[in-house]
């Protein structure tokens, strides 16, 4: 079996990270959505496996996301266990699986997910406005199903510190939590008094679970691309405008608010929306931004 080959694995890298202070920048990866064309799909796809193999070999651990905001995407596991092979090490590659299937299909990723070597899993809930409703009502209920089928591997949760602070620290410092570490919500340096808050309360209460904040990726200022997705997360569509107008490039954007985030003691961050195509790369160069 697949997992034999993997005996002793039992920390991911991206787990060992995250429990050190220096600087971890990790990114998160869309599939292809289903309804592509047979062609365009693999197309697609052999573009997402380029760039999971040029993240990995540079040391970059890698989020693949699971239909969270209600657009089909093809399975994930399945697509990462047949184009990746050896090329990739799995350690460094993190599936997201949200509640937004029939549990048994739940169930049985998680379990593929450890037979094919992948130590790691973030499970979340998925935004409850679209897509397919949830198989249990809190993602800790199904991190908890998985749990007790196998107890060796490593759950992710969530947070979002745009909302209450005390409700969110609670439910990560909530025994049913279910989770060794949590990524937030994206985040701006343009409205960083939530992420205050958040780190206040995170610290009054002694919450030590190693999180990984979430960064946006904004390629442009386009009216219409900002406004979908304000149907997601907070979008700071005006200032974002004025950045870009002024001649700011999307690296130096992104890298502001990673910059701001450490200025406030965060060290772990992860950033959704590379260009697939030119993820390595620009995310070198952002980087590279951070450190000047």
């Amino acid at each position: 079996m697949r997992r034999e080959e993997k005996v002793g694995d039992r920390l991911s890298s991206l787990l060992d990270s995250v429990r050190c202070s220096n600087l971890l920048i990790a990114a998160e990866l869309r599939p292809p959505r289903a309804e592509l064309e047979l062609a365009d799909g693999l197309d697609a796809w052999i573009d997402t496996y380029h760039a999971i193999r040029g993240l990995t070999r540079r040391g970059t651990s890698v989020f693949v996301t699971d239909s969270a905001v209600g657009s089909a995407e093809e399975d994930n596991l399945r697509h990462l266990v047949t184009n990746l092979g050896t090329d990739a090490p799995r350690s460094g590659v993190i599936p997201f699986l949200t509640t937004k299937h029939p549990i048994d299909y739940c169930l049985s990723y998680a379990d593929r997910a450890w037979q094919q070597g992948f130590s790691t899993l973030v499970v979340l809930g998925g935004d409850k406005r679209v897509g397919a409703p949830r198989c249990v009502e809190h993602a800790w209920q199904l991190r908890q199903a998985v749990r007790r089928r196998n107890a060796d591997l490593i759950l992710g949760g969530w947070a979002n510190p745009a909302a209450d602070p005390e409700r969110q620290v609670s439910y990560l410092l909530d025994p049913q939590v279910t989770a060794e570490f949590y990524l937030t919500q994206i985040v701006s340096h343009h409205a960083m008094a939530p992420v205050d808050r958040f780190l206040d309360e995170r610290e009054r209460r002694g919450l030590t679970m190693p999180a990984l904040f979430g960064v946006f990726f904004y390629r442009s200022a386009h009216p219409k691309t900002l406004a979908t997705l304000q149907n997601f997360l907070p979008v700071p569509a005006a200032e974002l405008t004025r950045e870009f107008t002024a001649g700011a490039a999307a690296e130096e954007v992104c890298a502001r608010t990673i910059r701001a985030l450490m200025e406030r003691g965060v060290r772990h961050v992860y950033i959704s929306n590379l260009p697939i195509d030119r993820a390595p790369q620009v995310l070198g160069r952002i980087a590279q931004l951070v450190n000047e």
